[in-house]
């Protein structure tokens, strides 16, 4: 249990690091886009009833992006330039980044004590196991990235 709490707390530090500082550059960002160029796009009613949005509800959604992949960078980010007030992001950020922290310490840990075992007592199985572990993830990725790519167009002229 000490090595699921070190491990939780150590990650929760880490999330809070990672998180607060993308809220931090978002806001940084946002507020050098008010100064420049774009000032007067952003500006808009439209955008400005976009941010009041943000800034009233976004605080659950940045809460529920710690448990998905690859959200949670963006939900912060956008939290941060959409200039959404302390008094809401902190608390979602510390409900949020905590879930996330639980999670990976005790699925990472077991995950790794699994691995751990395999390989200390059946190599080659371990071996085996990342391997396929390694491939599938691999697969997966040459999948999404074919089904996202636009088809190719033959523009050559058929011949009769």
């Amino acid at each position: 249990m000490d090595k699921i709490a070190l491990t939780a707390g150590t990650l929760y530090v880490i999330v809070l690091l990672r998180a607060g500082g993308t809220f931090a550059l978002g806001w940084l960002t946002g507020a050098g886009a008010r100064r420049s160029r774009f000032a007067e796009r952003i500006s808009s009613a439209k955008f400005l009833r976009t941010e009041r949005a943000i800034q009233r509800w976004g605080a659950p959604v940045v809460a529920v992006s710690f448990l998905t992949i690859g959200f949670q960078t963006v939900a912060n980010f956008l939290a941060g330039s959409m200039r959404m007030p302390l008094p809401r992001y902190l608390p979602a950020l510390f409900l949020g980044g905590a879930a996330w922290a639980l999670i990976y310490a005790t699925f990472g840990i077991g995950l790794f004590e699994v691995l751990g075992r395999l390989f200390a007592e059946r190599t080659a199985l371990g071996v085996s196991a990342v391997a396929v572990l390694l491939l599938t993830v691999c697969g997966v990725v040459m999948y999404r990235r074919r089904r996202a790519a636009p088809p190719s167009v033959d523009t050559s002229p058929e011949e009769s």
